[in-house]
């Protein structure tokens, strides 16, 4: 029984490990490679740094899954979404409660450096409480855009992890006649750089899709229809910056989200940008102290065959044994200290 969207914005997500936490929240050897090599992917180059980071806050989240039974459950799978470090935040494990019968469980790593928990339970009594839930202090920072900007470039050389970001990805149409057409019209007036480019294409968005929250739309009916929320503004940055064969993705705080872009500078070495897409008017760099919880808009699980999905939302799922069905609650929230 997943959520659906909105629930996922406001129930689902929450922060997880430092390195130094990992053997405590059961890493495995391979997700810890992963994670490793996907965080090296995004911190700055060797070269001179292109953002900075200043003014950090700390704030503690707790994230997890409390469950109440009806009839007895056997067969429980549940999956939840767990952020790993990212150049501007740090997360550190302070607290956990895990419940029997909910001992048996990994974390499990997805393109990108996101990861989940993935709970599996042979049998709950009917009639029982049990609950995962763990409490992390996260450290976030703010990005400081870049002083010198004319020398970044569009990679024409993308790895393959950076390639992930030029594709389509759900609801992130940016091959449709729509948003070619608003490019080939961005395109067509001069600009100095890539950087231009790119923030005369994000003007055009917050210009022309007036913020109004509601149903999901793909980008392409987004720019005809000229409203939509984050996401909608969100996919839209990232599609325009896709047909520019700029890599772009989607990034997801607790209630919202906004688009990072990727250029290269004169040495080759690549570097990721955020800007705000709904709100205020923040380019190249972003005040936002709310956690990271994931990077990407194009995730592949085991319990969603063949369909890539946008984000990695909760997942529940189990065998009732009688007419009472479960009550799983996903927890997200902030703590007061």
């Amino acid at each position: 029984m997943p959520l659906d969207r909105r629930q996922f914005c406001s129930q689902s997500l929450a922060g997880l490990t430092a390195v130094s936490a990992a053997t405590t929240l059961g890493y495995h050897r391979d997700a810890m490679a992963q994670s490793r090599r996907s965080r090296r992917g995004d911190q700055e180059s060797e070269g001179t740094p292109r953002v900075s980071f200043d003014l950090p806050q700390t704030h503690r989240w707790r994230m997890g899954l409390s469950l109440k039974t009806g009839s007895t459950c056997q067969n429980v799978i549940a999956t939840f979404p767990i952020p790993v470090n990212w150049p501007e935040q740090e997360v550190r494990l302070v607290a956990k409660n895990i419940d029997n019968p909910m001992t048996r469980w990994i974390t499990r790593p997805a393109p990108g450096g996101t990861t989940q928990v993935v709970a599996s339970v042979a049998k709950v009594a009917a009639s029982s409480e049990t609950e995962i839930m763990f409490e992390f202090d996260v450290k976030k920072h703010r990005i400081v855009a870049p002083e010198v900007t004319d020398d970044l470039v569009i990679p024409t050389r993308p790895s393959r992890d950076i390639k992930l970001y030029l594709g389509t990805s759900p609801e992130i149409d940016h091959t449709h006649r729509t948003i070619r057409a608003a490019y080939a019209e961005l395109s067509a007036e001069p600009y100095d750089n890539a950087w231009q480019l790119v923030e005369r294409m994000y003007d055009y968005v917050r210009d022309n899709v007036r913020y109004v929250n509601g149903p999901i739309q793909r980008a392409s009916l987004a720019l005809e229809n000229g409203y939509g929320d984050c996401e909608e503004m969100t996919s839209l940055v990232v599609a325009l910056c896709r047909n520019a064969k700029i890599p772009a993705r989607m990034v997801w705080v607790p209630e919202h989200c906004y688009p990072e872009f990727y250029l290269e500078d004169a040495d080759g070495d690549g570097h990721w940008f955020p800007c705000q897409a709904a709100g205020t008017r923040q380019f190249g760099g972003i005040e936002e102290y709310r956690p990271v919880l994931q990077k990407g808009d194009r995730f592949r699980v085991p319990e969603k065959r063949g369909k890539p999905q946008r984000y990695l939302t909760e997942f529940f799922t189990c065998e009732v044994k009688g007419r009472s069905d479960p009550n799983p609650t996903f927890v997200l929230e902030q703590v007061d200290v």
